[in-house]
């Protein structure tokens, strides 16, 4: 069986060829392709390869139909739809597929294609475009010639795309900047069309190209918004890439199919009437949710997030109003941890918290909030009935988890959770060397300590968590933080998300922490937590370089004697 197929709708392409002959010299896997000649025959003609299928249309039929024409020709696992003047990183069909998850929509990284240059009988070289009318050296107006150089040019790229509030596509080369923006995988809001990856069944079961758009326009938004909001992600790969050739300039160097202003604006109509209108029957989140996951996002105000907001409401969402939601805050503590360190970390909260109600569980009595006191042996077991002590204890609708050895920023607890039925990690976090300050960020880091979701749906699951750890025995294999695996011994098939706060919180590594650390990306044994990897002596919102210890307020001769 075909692992993947890389669709070519294909219309007035004269660069057909070339684009399939480099997908040929590049792919490692079991791929073929398939191309769709939409309406005219190319020249040059393709030539004969037993991993090449052409399907020809003596008229136009539009992109997303030809699209849509080819994935039925196919039986492969995974999808690509590409555009037909694009050049190919070499193995990038298998670094693609070894990356990707089934409910993931992916693009490589994405380079300009140098394709051609014109070249004047003189020998002066103009960089691709429509066809010289002059050339600025000789006298000459008629006779140049097309040199096909066909290189992706490394600058620039682009790894991060969104749409604004009309929508229209955007380039979002500020995310590149954020730390969740650093890694070899990372999320997109939206996508730019001209290549985008799924497997087969999400292909139909997302219907990615729906001809009620058009032929053309809004491609990129279509695809990513789907993916989002049916509950998947959409993740650019930076180990790989494609070249990209852009034909704005008009002439003989537009867009090969003919596209008017109706047509752009009957794409975005539609993407208004199904997304922004949250008329979509597969989507599970709002499409405000994207836009908070992603916030800020170039084009949209706060006023067109506060419209969109209002149009939110179902999908599981909560239909109370955020003004009457409760929060509350549940903390525990082994009483293992240093004194002064342990007060930094609860003055922290109490400075945070917002008049949120507070419920401490500690293994020893503390004065902190409405404290529970647990006299067990610190372990595994004792640690979920302490936070079940707390769910229980308290009456709040949200509960924040807080661990005593984390510095919380007062942004973590502003965050809502948008639906009652998912377990939601802050992984805006750092980890800080509590004797030099030296810090670490990786993304995609769900811990428990940044967990937060509606006591509900938290009360049922470690209620379960501690009736099965207490006729069983602990197992890694049932999953330290709610929702983070399918393993068949999982807790129960509830779902986990993220959000970041605007400023990070400081996981404080001490030497007694319950979970080691690892400073070094060798030390891992997946790769795949190393995502992201960024290294400092500072951190935004916290503290400069050499002034970590004035931010504990912590003896450093007292707390290196006593880890």
């Amino acid at each position: 069986m075909t692992e993947l197929s890389v669709l070519i709708p294909a219309r007035n392409e004269q660069f057909l060829q070339r684009t399939i002959q480099d997908i040929l010299q590049h792919i490692e896997g079991d791929t073929e392709v398939i191309a769709v000649l939409d309406g005219y025959w190319p020249d040059p003609p393709i030539e004969d390869h037993p991993r090449v299928r052409l399907i020809h249309h003596e008229k136009s039929i539009g992109q997303r139909a030809a699209t849509n024409e080819a994935a039925r020709l196919s039986t492969a696992e995974y999808l690509i739809k590409c555009d037909a003047h694009c050049a190919f990183d070499q193995g990038f069909d298998v670094k693609m597929m070894a990356a990707m998850q089934d409910n993931w929509t992916m693009a490589p990284t994405m380079r300009n294609l140098h394709a051609f240059d014109w070249v004047c009988t003189c020998g002066e070289r103009r960089y691709q475009g429509p066809t010289p009318a002059s050339c600025p050296k000789c006298s000459n107006t008629t006779n140049f010639e097309r040199d096909v150089v066909w290189i992706a040019k490394h600058n620039p790229q682009s790894n991060s795309y969104c749409f604004d509030s009309e929508p229209h596509f955007q380039y979002f080369g500020a995310f590149n900047k954020r730390p969740e923006g650093k890694g070899d995988l990372t999320e997109s809001m939206s996508l730019q069309g001209s290549f985008f990856m799924l497997t087969r069944d999400k292909y139909w079961d997302l219907e990615v190209c729906d001809e009620n758009f058009g032929s053309w326009g809004s491609q990129g938004i279509e695809v990513a918004v789907k993916t989002w909001l049916s509950g998947g992600k959409v993740m650019i790969n930076h180990n790989t890439f494609y070249g990209h050739m852009f034909r704005t300039q008009g002439g003989d160097f537009g867009f090969p199919y003919p596209i008017s202003g109706k047509q752009v604006e009957n794409a975005k109509k539609t993407a208004r009437s199904l997304f922004f209108e949250n008329k979509w029957p597969k989507q599970v989140y709002p499409l405000s949710w994207l836009v908070e996951r992603f916030w800020p996002v170039p084009g949209w105000s706060i006023e067109d997030l506060s419209k969109l907001k209002q149009k939110s409401n179902g999908f599981g969402m909560i239909s109370i109003p955020s003004s009457e939601i409760t929060k509350g805050i549940i903390y525990y503590t082994d009483n293992q941890l240093e004194e002064n360190l342990a007060k930094t970390c609860r003055d922290q909260i109490l400075k945070s918290k917002n008049g949120y109600d507070l419920v401490s569980i500690s293994l020893q009595p503390i004065d902190f909030g409405t404290n529970i006191h647990l006299p067990l042996e610190r372990g595994y077991l004792t640690m979920f009935k302490q936070q079940l002590a707390g769910l229980e204890a308290s009456d709040a609708d949200i509960i924040f988890f807080c661990e005593h050895d984390i510095l919380y920023h007062p942004s973590h607890f502003e965050f809502i959770p948008p639906r009652p039925d998912v377990f939601y990690y802050n992984t805006n976090v750092w980890k800080v060397d509590a004797n030099t300050g030296h810090a670490l960020f990786c993304n995609n880091t769900r811990q428990t300590s940044g967990l937060c979701a509606y006591r509900e749906l938290l009360i049922q699951h470690y209620r379960e968590r501690v009736r099965r750890v207490e006729a069983e025995g602990y197992s890694t294999r049932i999953g330290f933080e709610p929702g983070t695996h399918n393993r068949p011994e999982r807790i129960d098939n509830f779902k986990a998300d993220s959000w970041m706060s605007p400023l990070p919180n400081l996981d404080i590594r001490h030497g007694k922490n319950l979970t080691r650390t690892r400073w070094r990306k060798d030390q891992f044994r997946n790769q795949k937590y190393t995502e992201g990897w960024q290294e400092a002596d500072s951190v935004d919102g916290w503290y400069e370089q050499g002034e970590f210890s004035k931010l504990l307020e912590v003896d450093r001769v007292c707390l290196g004697e006593k880890l």
